[in-house]
């Protein structure tokens, strides 16, 4: 069996979900140093933010979707 080739991507989201689902951390905190470390690096968590929100509110939408005709 082949094993699928991760993108760059896919290993960074898996990262970063691995590290923020670990239960001793204080989310509050490391959002408090993003947020103080640099303009660029802020930014750029927020654009991950904004598109895993807008990708999971897409899907929900296509699970919910009652736009038939029945």
């Amino acid at each position: 069996m082949r094993k699928l080739h991760q993108t760059k991507e896919l290993k960074v989201a898996t990262k970063i979900s691995d590290l923020v689902n670990d239960l001793t951390l204080d989310l509050d905190q490391v959002g408090i140093y993003l947020a103080t470390n640099s303009a660029i690096t802020y930014r750029r968590v927020m654009e991950i933010a904004e598109a895993a929100q807008w990708e999971k509110e897409e899907r929900y939408h296509e699970v919910t979707d009652d736009n038939y005709l029945f």
